[in-house]
């Protein structure tokens, strides 16, 4: 239906549906798509897990080229990390920061390289940007932070991961050779420890090796066969690949033992670059029949002319970028060779204008280039005090910087040399977070609270897939309209004599939990266990919880129930991918209370049930749920708290039940400045308490104090004001078994750089 309606549209770009692995479910031969019937492109969508050898999904896998057979090569979605569930079991308790060191750089080399090798065409990496899951949002399987280990971390800095991702774009962007590439003749390393991969382009000869290394050492070995005729080493877990034969501008390399990444032409200047791993020896070949003038332009090079080849020679990463100037010989345009190692290469920028390709080293960032005239106006970002040198079309002879004119000079290089550095990005101060106030937030749980106008849980049938207890009402949350956040439910019966336990089944996400009182006396608490690696998918739990009557409240009269659920979040589907216990209806299982039993003789109960009544406007239906404070307001900016509680951290209150802390705090970040910052929480994680954060209004999520892993909670920019007032308020929600926090709440400057996209502030208004 979905196709249909697209093509009803008059969309008529190729279209793709993901579906596993080749000849998985998504397969063209296996969708009806009317008179198009098999033109749907088959997108693959792989996870390799660290220690696992990535897989052949074309050329050389049992399905052929094209990972479909009948269509192109399509990466749909390649793992760039993992998610880490509530309680961090895969990562060992250290949340996304172990995740990245699993799941790094030769990690995304080895994949990346290898479905390069096997015709894939078009790479779709998950994630480059992990972000944030805030709110609601988050799946059963994961907390507040997606960071993902992404390239990219939530707090949108760089991380050493995103280089091969940097390096392979560029490449296969400016080098053409790589878009048709055909098995070639097998070709075996000296140590049998290296897999090769030998591909060939039928239109320029130029031969493609990828070298994969899967042992848990690094390598060093020879090609025998091949133009590289001297020793190639590849890291631990790693992949590295080579190319002979190849056009460089008006030139041919001959051979080279570093990866190449860019192949231009700026002005009337050829540009090749080279990357590898830091301090590793680069050996760059290219055939010259006349020798040419070569002049190293930094110290580290060595170059030496034998024969109808010029070798160079260069450790990489030594004293940043290294660069070489090929004049004459075989060609009248001069060529520059450019060394890098990875961190190097993330601060290399091409980029096209109208008037051709130029190159830009140094920044952090570089968002923009415009031509006028004979300036190139240049915008960007930086972080610590850094060098520009820009190489730029004929006729461009000045450069300004984020708007600021550069004072520059015409190296030998061909560029527009900076004299001096441009600055680093300002300190960027932050206040501490003081001035809290207090006050409780469960009188749901008094008996004497006013439910009235709650809805009556009086429904007999559900859309639910979970069964419902023959003959006792319905009490899933859904089936009342509150799919998220937190339910209470309030149940009267009129005796409680002999009454010896109560037992509340209920259902939830990952780490949700039930609370329990009777007239207002605490019965307890029970929680979801923290999942461990073979639960960490799992999306529903149900359990029952036990809690003893005391005597005291064992006597004649209407006694009432009250129980607080926390439902956590919703399964999504297991059809095509997922976890493999999900249905496709699974995201239809309850959630919240499925029943209540009574030791001592049955009672009939007049249940009543509160959740998120209306969804915020401005800030969408995922931000709100049910606890009293969410639905006075007191979560909002502008809310008078003034009547509250003054407190100080540490706290150290044991109750069962919430408490809410608000506080105002004001930033003034430079205006130039983009800061990236975040909340951080900490407190003896033997203490059994969560808080859900909200800032002016926001919900940014659940910290709870002894499961984690996550810590620290990014604060978006324009919903946080960097220039401006600011109200954080804290939901405390604790079990009464420990002391309950929090201890130590704190901002965290995350990164800053200078430059960036100016932001405003969400307009956060009140109730």
């Amino acid at each position: 239906h979905l196709y249909e309606k697209v093509r009803a549209d008059r969309i008529d770009v190729p279209l793709f549906r993901t579906g596993g692995g080749p000849g998985g479910s998504g397969a063209p031969e296996l969708l009806g798509t009317g008179r198009e019937k098999g033109r749907l492109l088959h997108g693959v969508d792989v996870a390799t897990a660290p220690g696992e050898v990535p897989p052949d999904l074309g050329h050389f896998g049992e399905h052929g080229a094209g990972a479909g057979a009948r269509t192109p090569g399509f990466l749909a979605g390649a793992a760039g990390g993992a998610a880490d569930p509530l309680g961090g079991a895969p990562s060992g308790g250290k949340g996304y920061a172990q995740v990245r060191r699993t799941h790094d750089a030769a990690y995304e080399r080895r994949n990346r390289l290898t479905h390069l090798a096997n015709g894939i065409t078009a790479h779709t990496v998950r994630m480059a940007f992990g972000g944030t899951s805030w709110g609601w949002l988050p799946s059963p399987g994961v907390y507040t932070s997606y960071d993902y280990g992404a390239a990219i971390d939530e707090g949108r800095r760089p991380t050493p991961k995103l280089a091969p991702l940097h390096q392979l774009g560029h490449l296969v962007r400016t080098v053409p050779d790589l878009a048709r590439l055909d098995p070639a003749e097998e070709v075996r390393a000296a140590d049998e420890r290296v897999t090769v991969y030998h591909l060939a382009n039928p239109d320029t000869d130029a031969q493609v090796y990828v070298l994969r290394n899967d042992s848990a050492e690094q390598v060093t070995s020879m090609l025998p066969g091949t133009d590289v005729d001297v020793p190639v080493t590849v890291g631990a877990r790693d992949a590295k690949l080579l190319v002979t034969g190849l056009e460089l501008g008006r030139r041919k390399l001959a051979y080279s033992t570093a990866q190449p990444m860019l192949n231009t032409t700026v002005g009337r200047l050829d540009i090749a670059v080279f990357t590898g791993r830091h301090r590793e020896v680069a050996q760059v070949a290219l055939d010259c029949d006349t020798q040419p003038v070569t002049s190293r332009l930094d110290d580290e090079p060595a170059w030496a002319y034998d024969r109808g080849r010029l070798n160079v020679v260069v450790p990489l990463g030594v004293g940043g970028l290294s660069r070489v100037l090929v004049e004459g010989g075989d060609s009248e345009t001069p060529m520059l060779l450019l060394f890098t190692d990875d961190a190097t290469a993330l601060r290399l920028w091409p980029y096209e204008t109208p008037s051709g390709p130029l190159l830009v080293y140094g920044p952090a960032l570089l968002r923009s280039a415009a031509l006028r005239g004979s300036t190139v106006h240049l915008t960007g970002d930086v972080v610590g005090a850094t060098g520009l040198e820009v190489w730029a079309p004929r006729g461009i002879t000045t450069v300004t910087w984020n708007g600021r004119p550069v004072r520059t000079h015409l190296s030998r290089a061909g560029s527009l040399l900076m004299e001096g550095l441009l600055p680093a990005a300002p300190r960027v101060r932050l206040p501490a977070l003081d001035g809290w106030r207090r006050r409780d937030g469960n009188p749901e749980s008094e008996p004497d609270f006013d439910d009235s106008t709650w809805t009556a849980a009086d429904r007999t049938s559900s859309r639910s897939t979970t069964p419902v207890p023959e003959g006792r009402p319905v009490l899933f949350a859904d089936d009342y309209g509150f799919h998220y956040g937190d339910v209470w439910y309030r149940g009267r019966f009129e005796d409680a004599r002999g009454l010896e336990a109560v037992s509340l089944s209920y259902s939830t996400g990952t780490q949700g939990l039930l609370m329990a009182w009777l007239d207002g006396r605490p019965l307890g608490t029970h929680r979801m266990p923290v999942p461990d690696e073979d639960t960490a998918e799992r999306g529903t739990w149900t359990a029952t919880a036990t809690f003893e009557v005391p005597g005291k409240l064992r006597r004649r009269g209407r006694r009432v129930l009250s129980v607080l659920v926390r439902p956590m979040q919703h399964d999504g589907g297991g059809a095509d991918g997922g976890a493999e216990d999900l249905r496709p209806d699974a995201y239809r299982a309850a959630r919240g209370l499925l029943s209540a039993g009574f030791e001592g003789g049955s009672r009939d109960v007049d249940w009543r049930i509160r959740g998120a009544v209306e969804p915020d406007r401005v800030r969408g239906p995922l931000n709100n749920g049910g606890l009293h404070g969410e639905r006075k307001g007191w979560h909002l900016p502008g809310y008078d708290d003034r009547d509250w509680e003054a407190v100080e951290f540490p706290r150290e209150d044991r109750r069962q039940g919430v408490a809410w802390y608000r506080t105002d705090f004001r930033l003034d970040v430079d205006p130039g400045v983009d800061a990236s910052i975040g909340l951080t929480l900490e407190d003896d994680p033997e203490r059994a308490y969560r808080v859900q954060i909200f800032l002016n209004g926001w919900n940014m999520g659940q910290y709870i104090n002894d499961v984690g892993p996550q810590h620290t909670f990014v604060l978006p920019n324009g919903i946080l004001r960097t220039r401006g007032s600011n109200t954080l308020a804290l939901a405390v929600l604790s079990d009464g078994t420990t002391p309950a926090g929090p201890r130590d709440v704190r901002l965290t400057l995350l990164g800053a750089a200078e430059g960036g996209v100016p932001v405003e502030a969400v307009d956060s208004p009140g109730r």
